[in-house]
């Protein structure tokens, strides 16, 4: 297993990119499978922005100060989704808004993938050195095993808070 900080964070976009394939391949009237992959989509996504939010931004916002605003939407990004994730998972599957606010989930998410891999990762390889990205991706696995797996977990919530307040 890598340690490399973006290979971790990378491997992670895979898991997640693949849970949004299999819910859009799942079919119109596969409500109990969609909510099962939901599930998954929201736990994957929970445990990386806890990782994203604990680890890597805020040693990004210390190392490269002029990446400062890009850090910030990514925040905010984080707390759309946080948000969107507690919604998903105090809805019932069958009700009518759960497919549409699962692709806006989709949708957002993406799209926040997107401007990591192809803007802000090659900047964050360009400025933080092999060692420094080694030691936060070995922090970063170490503290996946005890992340939170759901939005409704206490510091789940108060870190996401906590990380747009600061």
């Amino acid at each position: 297993m890598s340690t490399d900080a973006i290979v971790v964070l990378k491997d992670d976009h895979k898991k997640i990119k693949k849970l949004f394939r299999e819910f859009q391949d799942a079919g119109e009237d596969a409500a109990k499978a969609k909510g099962d992959i939901v599930k998954r989509i929201i736990e994957e996504l929970t445990v990386h922005t806890y990782l994203e939010n604990e680890v890597m931004y805020p040693e990004v916002r210390k190392l490269l100060p002029d990446l400062e605003d890009d850090v910030l939407e990514s925040y905010e990004e984080h707390h759309v989704a946080d948000i969107l994730c507690a919604e998903l998972a105090a809805m019932d599957a069958g009700d009518e808004r759960f497919e549409a606010k699962t692709t806006v989930l989709i949708e957002n998410v993406t799209h926040h993938i997107d401007e990591e891999e192809k803007d802000w990762f090659p900047q964050v390889r360009e400025g933080v050195g092999r060692k420094q990205l080694q030691e936060l991706g070995a922090r970063m696995n170490d503290m996946r095993e005890k992340a939170p797996r759901s939005p409704a977990q206490p510091s789940a919530l108060k870190k996401a808070v906590d990380a747009v307040i600061a």
